[in-house]
């Protein structure tokens, strides 16, 4: 009888158990929570917060963000026996039920913590149907989460008035603090504001929140819950509390991650809290001392190298500023280059063999294709090496460089890059894109650089601290160009060099590049080293240009003004020169392997089996008559007074500039007119008209067209021609401007060595 019994017991309970399982799966109790999203720093400190769906400060805390203390304070006072029951607490709803009834009225509630969080996730008017759901859903809760997870939901959902839920919303709101920080006074105060939320409301109410705190801590420690002294000290404690605004900082960056990780209640960035803090405190102020100068914006972005971390994030000077257009993300902004792109072009032709930093570069006035670019003071220095072409921002060379390594070449880099503004562009751009002719952004300029500062490997970018550290990236340049390039920007004797004593004399180690955009509506300069590349952006968001406006003078100091607060003395060291980089000696004049004329020689570093081995030919050998007055071939030597003599080999457009700049040079005497020979290399190159070009003619007032050429060291006159009819003969380096027929023409140039070049154009009446 007795087993019968002990079995009829143990079908009770798993019938009971079975009813109970078969009433959760067919009524699941699963309510959708919806957390106002935080934005943490790299330390998950709270840095932005944004309202729920429900326009509610409810922010998520974690298991681990539950101290000690206020678990046990919050046990304590709301559920003693929280971790004994399942969800209900028979005993206190007897209790409950027994005063009630003999008071005639609620005196006594019996929920549990479980209980409330019901309540709490799905509010219903209070009567006894409603409770007897609020029973049977504690049970569903305890049947599905631990205790710690159910004490987290209760945590996060109690309410504080007004749409304050949570005690980490409280927390911050009403102390400045994340709940970790907490003190037992406040955590104390914070646990009985939900029982009178109105009576108690915290800032409007503290006479009578610090009266009824006194009260539970006289109740704690007459029941020994916390020592004497602990008690005395948080019954001292004042009770100060006023309505705080969230947390502001990384706005711009807070609202794209909130856009891209829409559902997150908690998103932790790899911003760096005092970093974000002071950097965008000194764009505020930076900014500020120019409003005179009638410059509103800037934009900041910093990078770990060695995480590609962004551990801050300014995409304006105030974001609150609606004038000015501070909403507006400056990281993110396209904006026109300038000259930033140059070191990518540099490094790539390093990468081709192309030129090596002694390399010589004729900056003189160039015509390519219709295209005339000038440099930025519009002054020509003539023949300069490839690292002062650089460290000088010159445009002229660098278009030079960019026609030889042609743009799809560079616009290929860029974007490997990830320059997807670029990558739109890309079938109409043109040598122009080196000087500023396209659209970038903050963010790829500055990535890219930190492959620069990463020895050539481009990573993407971490803005949320979950992803991954990307160990390899691409290699968007080689090592030995990267590092060759480093030292070119390294440089401190360059015009980009700010000129207030003020800015060089804390200059930081690092290497940099600015650019200034036409019209001077943007400048930038973007600077690494080992540790950090930052990247800055000054101008105005409405691109209204300012004649004060320029890369060096305007984005620089801000630069080294943050890389001052950020790394001043690097622990990190400098770049060692990669074991394929070598060192030869060049000639100067052209930067090329001496030859017998090289009588004195510089080092110049190269990229052992990339860079090119040609042999210097900046002078040559030349026979002339006894006097000097007259040169021959040897087509045409004489047999006896002929004398060998040496003769600068001059670039044609290096002689037109000494030409138009009046400058001496050494010409090679006219060749020998009774010579018959017809030469076939050097002919002349026609700078004007362009090949293809159309020219319209207008009807009333007809303009002239000009022509105009670029000769050999050796010509002293040229004739041209326009549909093979003599028009003018000339020197070389002087224009001729002529009225040409309708219709497609053709115009040529000849030499007195008898070399020739064509060109067609169409002529259109207006």
């Amino acid at each position: 009888m007795k087993s019968k019994k002990i079995r009829k017991v143990l079908f009770s309970i798993i019938g009971l158990i079975v009813a109970l399982l078969v009433l959760d799966l067919t009524f699941p109790f699963s309510p959708k929570l919806h957390y106002a999203t935080q934005i943490t720093d790299d330390h998950g400190r709270v840095i932005h917060a944004f309202l729920s769906k429900e326009d509610k400060w409810r922010l998520y805390s974690g298991v681990d963000e539950i101290t000690p203390l206020l678990r046990k304070t919050l046990i304590y006072k709301e559920d003693q026996y929280f971790y004994y029951h399942p969800g209900v607490n028979p005993l206190a709803i007897v209790r409950a039920a027994i005063r009630n009834t003999f008071s005639g009225k609620r005196t006594s509630g019996a929920s549990t913590v479980t209980m409330q969080v019901v309540r709490l996730m799905q509010p219903r008017p209070r009567t006894y149907f409603n409770k007897l759901i609020e029973v049977w859903h504690a049970l569903q809760l305890e049947m599905h989460f631990s205790k710690a997870e159910i004490l987290q939901f209760y945590v996060n959902l109690v309410p504080y008035g007004g749409n304050i839920e949570g005690i980490k919303a409280a927390s911050l709101l009403y102390f400045g603090k994340p709940p970790q920080l907490l003190s037992l006074a406040e955590i104390t105060a914070l646990t009985i504001v939900p029982n009178r939320p109105s009576g108690l409301r915290p800032g409007s109410r503290n006479d009578a929140l610090r009266i009824a705190r006194n009260e539970w801590l006289d109740r704690f420690e007459e029941d020994g819950l916390f020592d004497q002294n602990v008690i005395r000290d948080a019954r001292n404690e004042p009770l100060e509390i006023r309505r705080l605004r969230s947390p502001r900082l990384a706005p711009h960056l807070s609202i794209r991650l909130k856009q891209q990780y829409p559902d997150e209640p908690v998103i932790r960035t790899t911003l760096n809290l005092q970093w974000q803090s002071q950097i965008e405190e000194q764009v505020s102020n930076y900014i500020n001392r120019r409003q005179l100068m009638n410059i509103h914006n800037a934009a900041v972005l910093v990078i770990n190298n060695e995480t590609m971390a962004v551990e801050a994030y300014v995409g304006s000077a105030d974001f609150h500023n609606p004038f000015d257009g501070g909403q507006v993300d400056g990281v993110r902004a396209v904006r026109s280059p300038g000259s930033t792109l140059k070191p990518l072009l540099y490094a790539t032709a390093f990468d081709a063999g192309i030129i090596t930093p002694k390399t010589i570069l004729n900056d003189v006035p160039g015509n390519f294709s219709g295209y005339e670019p000038e440099n930025f003071d519009r002054h020509f220095n003539g023949a300069v090496t490839t690292e002062f072409a650089l460290a000088n921002s010159l445009n002229i060379p660098a278009v030079k460089v960019l026609k030889d390594i042609g743009t799809p070449a560079l616009i290929a880099k860029l974007r490997k890059a990830g320059f997807k503004t670029v990558d739109k562009q890309a079938r109409d751009l043109g040598l122009s894109m080196i000087l500023g002719g396209c659209g970038v952004t903050l963010e790829e300029l500055t990535r890219l650089f930190a492959a620069f500062a990463n020895e050539g490997d481009l990573r993407g970018l971490r803005f949320n601290a979950r992803e991954p550290v990307q160990k390899k990236g691409v290699p968007i340049v080689s090592e030995e160009a990267t590092f060759l390039t480093t030292n070119i920007l390294t440089q401190i004797t360059r015009p980009d060099l700010p000129t207030n004593f003020d800015n060089t004399y804390h200059l930081p180690k690092i290497a940099w590049k600015t650019g200034t955009s036409y019209g001077k509506r943007d400048a930038w300069s973007v600077g690494y080293n080992r540790r950090y590349t930052v990247g800055v952006w000054v101008g105005n968001f409405s691109g209204e240009g300012v004649p004060e406006l320029s890369g060096a003078n305007t984005a620089t100091p801000l630069l080294f003004s943050i890389f001052n607060a950020l790394d001043y003395n690097s622990p990190k060291g400098w770049y060692k020169s990669p074991a394929n980089i070598g060192s030869r000696n060049v000639c100067p004049v052209s930067g090329d392997i001496p030859s017998d004329f090289c009588e004195h020689q510089i080092v110049d570093q190269y990229i052992i089996g990339t860079s090119a081995y040609r042999k210097c030919q900046h002078m040559r050998w030349v026979f002339t008559d006894a006097a000097g007055k007259m040169s021959y071939c040897t087509y045409c030597l004489p047999e006896k007074g002929v004398e060998k003599r040496a003769f600068a080999n001059l670039a044609p457009e290096l002689i037109a500039y000494y030409e138009a700049q009046k400058l001496p040079y050494q010409r090679i005497p006219p060749h020998n007119p009774a010579c018959e020979r017809v030469f076939h290399e050097g002919n002349p190159l026609i700078v004007s008209p362009n090949e293809g070009s159309e020219y319209y003619i207008r009807k009333d007032e007809p303009q002239q067209i000009q022509l105009a050429c670029q000769a050999a060291n050796d010509v002293q006159e040229v004739y041209w021609y326009v549909n093979d009819k003599l028009t003018k003969k000339t020197p070389p380096n002087e224009n001729v401007f002529i009225n040409p027929p309708l219709g497609r023409v053709k115009i040529s140039c000849s030499d007195d060595k008898g070399r020739n070049s064509d060109v067609w154009i169409v002529v259109k009446r207006m």
